[in-house]
Formats: structure tokens, C-alpha cells, sequence
């Protein structure tokens, strides 16, 4: 078995693994367009049924590692990425593409609650558990869309190359996983309850509600944002901005992931009552910058504001990542964290879908610019949330603080 700092660090690179596959396919989505011509609701119609398959495994099986162990959900979710990526290497029109986003968003959805529960169990402390659960969506997301978006550019297979080394990877990291000591200590439930919690279902220890419910709008506001970068961020770069390099356009995208990590780096170091204004304020800055960059057609300025976005995009979800683990049970992490990603990628995913209707209607500057103008909105009532969710604590506070004083 190894050791708790190097299982932490197998846990981490496992969470960034299965998030690298999300953003892999990004770069090349306009070489399958030119490819098999097909439209921007099909490209977006792709991208949705990653995310329904995604939201089916985490209804599923999202809970399954606090009853059974994190070692075998996340093996098997790895080996299932692993045949996600053989199907993306070998797809030879939609339908193929389509049958590879399936099985991998099943996969991904297998493994995201599991592997942040995994983080959080293998943390040396609390702390720099949610900073590194919190950072490795970003990570992955970043190191997938400029690999793709080099190897595209630059080596042999363009669209294949990227797909392969994925796969050994996830199979390596499927054997490695098992040699983590799980610290949650399953139970051995019998073969009809292992069925009953394959019932779809979601849910939240009473304890975790309230903090839960007043993060909904920031956890919306992310992952929205997240979503119209990796459905249409590759369009917008490539028709709105003119950017014809695969490589640019893998790093473009990859620069908003990665702010995002320097954004979940930099909060903890800033007095806790800033933290979630630190967040919620780039985020809203960043995105009025790329509108005014779409609206120009200025790549640099578009860059800048990706960057500030990404920024506030880790801040804001390490912030709720930290909350929720705070007021997780640990026995239940793994449904607590399966939840919070469901809310996450219905908002990653239903607004990316809209928007790829309304591009065939209303062309995709104007979507993009309209998309734009409603995450801030989102950013707003988050920060409202907010402000009512520290009144409540203050109140609460006095009020015990009075109950105390009394004779």
C-alpha cells in the first residue's frame, strides 16, 4: 500500500486524469465540423450527451464508493475512460463521436464524486484537501484542451494520437488507484443492496443542506462559465476571434483552466471573510472583458479576460468545494460531492445546449455576447447569496452569543 502523501498525490492526478478527458475533444471539434459537416446544434447535441451520461452515473452509482470503497468505482471508471478514449480514436462520423462522448461522460460522472472524495480521505489536512480537490477539475481540463490542441497542430495522427496516450493512461492510473488504503472503511453490503443504491437518486446529509442550497447560484455561475468554454469556445475563437492554429485555439482555452488553478492556489491565503468575494468579482470582471473583446474582435483582449475569469472561477468553486467538505460527514462524502457535480454539470451543460439552438437562429457572436451578459447576472445573484448567507451567520452568532450571556 503507499503511504498517505504519495496516495494523495495518485488521488489528485487521478481527478485531473478524468476531467483531462473532458476538454481533449475541444480543439478537434472543428476538424470533425469541416470533416462530416455537421451543424452547431450537432456539435453542441454532442457535447450534451456527454453531460446527461455524466449526470446518469452520478444519479447511479454516485454514492456507490461510500458503500463498497473508492479503490474499485474509480478503477472501474478509469478502465471505461479508457474505452471511451479507443472509440474517440476510432470514430468515423457522429455517430461514432456521439457513442464515445456516451461512455465517456459515464466514466467521468463514475469518477468525479469518488476521486474528491478519495482527495479529501487521503488529505493530510482538511485544508489542502479542498485546495487540491477544488484545483484538479481546472488541472485537467487544462492539460486535455493544450495536448489536443498540439498534438493536433504538430504530430503525427492528429486525430487520433491525443486519444491513445489517454487511454494507457487511464489503465496505468486504474491499477495504481487499488494500491491506495481506503480510509473510509466500506461496509460489505450484500448483492440486492449494491442494487438499490444503482436506483437513480441524489441527495444530502441534513447537516450539509443549508450550506449546499446557499451555494447553489456560485456553483451555477462556474460551471456555466466552464461550459460555454468547452462547447463553444473552439467556434468563438474560430469564427468570432479568427484564430486558425488547432494550437492557439488549445491554448486559449486551456489558459481560462488554468488561471483557474492560481485563482484556487491564491484564496486560502486571503483573510476568510474575502475569500468569496475574491472570487465572484474576477469572474464577473473577466467575462464583461471577453464580451467587450467579442464585441471587437480582439483576441489579445479576449485572452486577458479569460485569464481573470479562469481566476475567479477557482476561487469560486475551491470556495464551495471548501464549505461543503467542512459540513460533510465523511462517511458521506462521496453522495455529498456526487450532488454537488450533478448541480454542476446540469449547469455546465443545459445553458452550452440553449446556446447551441440559439447560434443557429441568431448567429454566434450575438449568443456568445447574450450568454456573456447572463453569466454575469448568475455572478450577481451569487454575490447576493452571499451577502444574505453572512447576515444569517452574524444573526445566528449574536443570538447564541445573547443565549450565553443570559444568568
Amino acid at each position: 500500500m503507499l503511504n498517505r502523501p504519495v496516495s494523495f498525490f495518485v488521488a489528485g492526478a487521478v481527478g485531473a486524469a478524468a476531467l483531462t478527458a473532458a476538454s481533449a475533444p475541444s480543439p478537434l471539434y472543428p476538424v470533425y465540423q469541416r470533416l462530416w459537416g455537421f451543424s452547431p446544434f450537432t456539435l453542441t447535441a454532442i457535447f450534451a450527451v456527454y453531460v446527461l451520461a455524466l449526470l446518469a452515473a452520478l444519479l447511479t452509482i454516485g454514492s456507490l464508493s461510500d458503500r463498497v470503497g473508492r479503490r474499485p468505482v474509480a478503477s472501474a471508471a478509469l478502465v471505461l475512460l479508457a474505452l471511451g478514449m479507443l472509440l474517440f480514436a476510432t470514430a468515423g462520423g457522429t455517430g461514432g463521436l456521439m457513442a464515445a462522448r456516451i461512455i465517456q461522460g459515464f466514466a467521468v460522472g463514475a469518477a468525479t464524486g469518488t476521486t474528491t472524495a478519495m482527495i479529501m480521505d487521503s488529505a493530510p489536512n482538511p485544508r489542502l484537501g479542498s485546495i487540491v480537490s477544488s484545483a484538479v477539475p481546472a488541472l485537467g481540463i487544462a492539460i486535455g484542451a493544450v495536448l489536443a490542441g498540439a498534438l493536433v497542430e504538430f504530430a503525427p495522427l492528429p486525430r487520433e494520437l491525443v486519444f491513445w496516450i489517454l487511454a494507457v493512461v487511464y489503465l496505468v492510473l486504474a491499477a495504481l488507484v487499488w494500491l491506495i488504503p481506503e480510509r473510509a472503511r466500506p461496509e460489505s453490503p450484500s448483492l440486492g443492496s449494491v442494487w438499490r443504491l444503482l436506483l437513480p437518486s441524489a441527495g444530502l446529509p441534513q447537516a450539509t443542506r443549508p450550506a449546499f442550497f446557499a451555494l447553489l447560484p456560485s456553483i451555477g455561475a462556474t460551471w456555466a462559465l466552464a461550459g460555454l468554454y468547452l462547447s463553444l469556445g473552439s467556434s468563438v475563437l474560430g469564427i468570432v476571434l479568427d484564430v486558425h492554429s488547432h494550437f492557439v485555439v488549445g491554448i486559449v482555452l486551456g489558459v481560462f483552466f488554468a488561471a483557474g488553478i492560481a485563482g484556487t492556489a491564491v484564496s486560502p491565503v486571503l483573510p476568510p471573510k474575502s475569500r468569496e468575494w475574491f472570487g465572484y468579482g474576477p469572474l464577473a470582471v473577466g467575462v464583461l472583458v471577453t464580451i467587450a473583446a467579442m464585441l471587437n474582435s480582439a483576441l489579445p483582449l479576449y485572452v486577458v479576460g479569460s485569464v481573470i475569469a479562469g481566476f475567479g472561477f477557482g476561487a469560486s468553486f475551491r470556495f464551495a468545494i471548501n464549505a461543503l467538505g467542512e459540513v460533510a460527514p465523511a462517511p458521506q462524502r462521496g453522495q455529498v460531492f456526487a450532488t454537488m457535480y450533478i448541480v454542476s454539470y446540469l449547469a455546465f451543460s443545459v445553458p452550452a445546449l440553449a446556446a447551441g439552438l440559439a447560434v443557429e437562429r441568431f448567429g454566434l457572436k450575438p449568443t456568445a455576447v447574450t450568454y456573456g451578459a447572463l453569466e454575469v447576472a448568475l455572478v450577481l445573484i451569487a454575490m447576493f447569496a452571499g451577502i444574505v448567507r453572512a447576515r444569517l451567520r452574524v444573526g445566528g452568532s449574536a443570538r447564541k452569543s445573547t443565549g450565553r450571556a443570559r444568568p
